[in-house]
């Protein structure tokens, strides 16, 4: 008989599990607790309008393809993508009652430089510097870090490693902060290469500037854009493990993990509950929880059995929560061009009220806008606009609930419209409240109800230093054999790419592939290799 695995959550992470497996031979089903795929990518169509309600940026593309590739196709034949030109638009706190001086940042090496030379003339050379750093540094994640479970520490003792290693500890203990003031004086750029940190749920003073990496991948290879929104892309993940022989079962509520008795128990089996209260129990030789990983510990698993207990999250990090406001808007926004970076002028003060001792929602709040409309007219009617913005605030559940026109808790509804009159005010769009004929609010207590977030956070924990490559939660049980974690609270980290990666450290490990890069095409699934142990 087939060994039988049954993965906990249909996000990206889930599903890219549950193909990987299902190719590998296994008999997979995957149990999710929503109505639908996706996760966070989740999607909200009201009257002609479709809302990606989650990720909008689609970087680190090679990860995709490898992806892809190990399940015998192609991003080409899955995605169609548009290549965003300009990448995105960046519009600083205005003085006093003016417009703001927007910046647009061109798709291009040599554009950008010259962009850079405009508002910081000599720093075209700095640029191209910190450029070439990112991306050596980005192609050391690829080869010994990102795709490494760190189970054998002579991964990461590769002659190439060793040669970088000073340079490596020096991004490493260094904030993203500092390196970047230490390189560029302008505030518009220092700021343009110290956001990428929230896209990892930390700020640019709580970063390692390890991560200046992230500038190659949108100042240096652009961003693009996968027709049909990131939920549609979360549908292409599902049929591939469809088609792999995977089941996906829906409204599928996980109460327990089973183990067999003993004193290094192993998984037998997931329990779990169906919208009329009649309880399952699905046999498991192998179990993935794709879930958030506080709840599989602390919610899932008995205390006996928990890798990472209450005591181990207590001294972790989140990332931050969200307020998101999804708007359809009546006639065209042409000043916002399809991705948006709206910065505060005293942004340290924007991050202490997100991370300090005294959180709070930030005003004026350093926000995000996406006009997917711009690129996608799939998006919205015929004569109108979708508009996706993003708040980021303290991860604190006690923030409530968003919901349909104004009817979501009170400080989610405040900060919504703080963030539309900031974009009105800042993007010269005076009249863009009275256009809006839908809006939907997502608050930080939606993240806890639908996707068990720790601490209601919108990503997952923070990407500080104690919190970043082996220091992170790992991707296999230390107290139960057989149980797997995969997402974005385990390793890599958080997003889309990060999250597509733990799957493959999932399957890695399942084969007994200590290796520190991505698993070679040849060795795809269905098609092994014997695995390389301890090979850098």
């Amino acid at each position: 008989m087939r060994r039988r695995v049954v993965v906990i959550g249909a996000g990206i992470a889930g599903l890219a599990s549950a193909g990987l497996l299902a190719k590998e031979g296994f008999d997979v089903t995957v149990l999710e607790q929503n109505a639908l795929i996706g996760g966070r990518a989740g999607i909200l169509e009201r009257d002609g309008f479709r809302f990606d309600t989650g990720p909008s940026w689609y970087l680190m593309p090679e990860v995709f393809e490898h992806f892809f590739e190990l399940m015998g196709t192609s991003t080409a034949e899955q995605v169609d993508l548009r290549l965003l030109d300009s990448g995105y638009r960046v519009f600083p706190e205005p003085e006093a009652s003016g417009p703001s001086r927007a910046v647009t940042v061109p798709h291009g090496t040599e554009r950008v430089r010259a962009l850079f030379e405009e508002l910081e003339p000599g720093s075209g050379p700095a640029l191209d510097a910190y450029l070439a750093s990112a991306r050596q540094t980005l192609e050391l994640a690829y080869r010994y870090f990102l795709y490494n479970p760190f189970t054998r520490l002579s991964t990461l003792a590769a002659p190439e490693v060793m040669r970088h290693a000073p340079r490596l500890l020096r991004v490493l203990t260094t904030s993203l902060d500092r390196y970047v003031a230490g390189t560029f004086h302008n505030p518009v750029l220092r700021q343009l290469l110290g956001y990428p940190s929230v896209f990892l749920g930390t700020e640019p003073r709580r970063a390692p500037a390890m991560y200046h990496l992230m500038s190659a991948l949108d100042l240096d290879g652009g961003v693009e854009y996968p027709r049909g929104g990131f939920h549609e892309l979360m549908h292409c993940f599902a049929k591939l493990s469809q088609q792999a022989g995977a089941r996906i079962e829906l409204n599928a509520r996980v109460e327990s993990i089973l183990t067999t008795p003993g004193t290094r128990p192993s998984v037998r089996a997931v329990r779990w509950v169906d919208p009329e209260g009649a309880v399952h129990v699905e046999q498991a030789d192998v179990v993935v929880s794709a879930a958030d990983l506080h709840h599989t510990e602390t919610s899932l698993l008995p205390a006996r059995l928990r890798s990472y207990p209450q005591r181990w999250w207590d001294r972790r990090t989140s990332g931050p929560g969200a307020v998101i406001a999804l708007l359809g808007v009546r006639g065209e926004l042409a000043q916002l061009p399809h991705h948006s970076l709206f910065f505060a002028r005293d942004w340290r003060t924007n991050f202490d009220a997100i991370f300090g001792r005294q959180p709070r929602i930030p005003s004026p709040a350093s926000s995000y806008v996406c006009r997917v409309s711009a690129s996608d007219d799939s998006m919205a009617p015929a004569g109108h606009e979708n508009l996706f913005l993003l708040i980021p605030v303290p991860a604190q559940e006690a923030i409530g609930r968003g919901g349909p026109d104004g009817t979501g808790a009170r400080q989610v509804e405040q900060a919504a419209d703080a963030a539309i009159d900031m974009v009105s005010h800042w993007a010269q769009i005076p009249d863009l409240r009275q256009r809006i004929i839908v809006r939907h609010t997502i608050g930080p207590a939606d993240f806890s109800s639908q996707f068990n977030s720790w601490h209601a956070g919108m990503l997952g924990p923070a990407h500080t230093l104690r919190q970043s490559a082996f220091l992170r939660a790992r991707n296999a049980s230390r107290k139960v054999d057989n149980l797997y974690y995969a997402g974005a609270s385990a390793l890599p980290g958080v997003g889309l790419p990060m999250c597509l990666i733990s799957a493959e450290i999932v399957l890695k490990l399942i084969r007994g592939d200590h290796s520190a890069g991505p698993v070679p095409r040849e060795a795809r699934p269905g098609h092994r290799l014997a695995p390389a142990r301890g090979r850098a």
